[in-house]
């Protein structure tokens, strides 16, 4: 990031400057896909040198077979990058179970190394540049549809995709996303001690009024989906991104509620050990009071009661999908990622193919 010589130095920019130097080395908030347990993934490395663009066996928009698989598009966690080993192995996961699958790895800043995006930028402008780059992909866009993929915060980018773009980019079928912070979070994470000095510097500017303030929410990314009841009107106020994609204020977005409710899957994966996202529930949707620990599930809430964003409408049709996996969070084991990627990827069956509508 450029900044002009004579611009004043706030405390807010003081704080925040501290967190870039700092905290990107030693905040994986969202373990990286390429940090998760490898001696469970058994993918043989000697493969990854020779390793070419996986391009589909025959077009997704062919008429003539049912066994093609669909296209899948992958958001990567805070501290990842989409040319990362780890996300090369899940692509390679994909097509051990649906070979032929095209993956397309998303980078926030359309670069290949985007690793610093995933902390520092604005996800509104991010998710923007990402629905202009997926419509002009010449698979994706003309794809009948496909599969997306959410590595933590990636899961809920991919959702705001879903919700801002689905109408004119790639559409998407099933949404699967891994520990992702629906409901926001209320910490980076739980300090080591009290010696960890940059994990209560990013702490305390989360607590902080600063976290509200526009420089700090069009910079900082997890800033961007913090939520805290304790300070609940400001959030609404000024939250650049998740008070929106969840229709939290006043005005709803009546177009976020239609094009989620258009998924044919939503699926919300809880790491059953997650002691990384605080708090884990929010990959539910679960409200949790942070002073008393009590937890209000997402049927109970007025975000599905009153439909803000159309998961009623999901959950009516059997769309809207609750998994919970064992260990930490992103702390992935490839025996669980064959399972879900066989039971939510692949094939469009006939009877939905032919319902869709495509405009080329």
């Amino acid at each position: 990031m450029s900044y002009h010589a004579k611009q004043s130095i706030t405390p807010a920019r003081k704080m925040l400057a501290f967190v870039f130097l700092f905290v990107a080395p030693v905040f994986p908030f969202a373990l990286p896909p390429h940090d998760v347990n490898l001696q469970d993934l058994t993918i043989a490395r000697s493969n990854r040198a020779q390793r070419v663009p996986l391009q589909p066996s025959i077009s997704p928009l062919s008429t003539d077979f049912d066994d093609s698989p669909l296209p899948v598009i992958v958001w990567h966690g805070l501290g990842d990058a989409s040319n990362a080993d780890g996300l090369a192995d899940t692509g390679d996961i994909i097509n051990e179970v649906h070979p032929g699958t095209y993956v397309h790895f998303i980078s926030a800043n359309g670069e290949s190394d985007d690793r610093s995006a995933s902390f520092f930028g604005n996800v509104t402008e991010q998710i923007d540049l990402v629905c202009e780059t997926l419509a002009k992909d010449p698979i994706l866009s003309t794809a009948l549809a496909v599969d997306a993929i959410g590595f933590s915060q990636g899961g809920q980018f991919l959702r705001g995709y879903v919700e801002r773009c689905g109408s004119w980019a790639p559409k998407v079928r099933s949404l699967v996303t891994f520990g992702s912070q629906h409901n926001g979070i209320v910490e980076f994470q739980k300090c080591k001690g009290a010696t960890d000095f940059v994990c209560h510097a990013a702490n305390a500017l989360l607590k902080s009024s600063t976290v509200w303030s526009d420089y700090v929410q069009s910079h900082l990314v997890p800033a961007q989906y913090y939520r805290d009841l304790n300070d609940y009107e400001n959030y609404l106020a000024h939250s650049n991104f998740l008070a929106d994609i969840n229709n939290e204020r006043n005005h709803k977005n009546e177009t976020y509620k239609e094009n989620l409710a258009q998924l044919e899957k939503f699926v919300m994966i809880l790491f059953e050990d997650d002691n990384t996202v605080i708090p884990k529930e929010s990959g539910w949707f679960a409200e949790v009071n942070a002073t008393s620990g009590h937890v209000t599930l997402l049927k109970n809430r007025p975000i599905y009661q009153e439909n803000w964003i159309g998961l009623k409408d999901l959950d009516e049709k059997g769309g809207l999908v609750f998994e919970t996996v064992r260990g930490e969070h992103m702390q992935l084991k490839e025996k669980d990622l064959k399972r879900i990627f066989r039971k939510y990827l692949g094939p469009l069956r006939k009877d939905a193919r032919d319902g869709l509508k495509v405009d080329l």
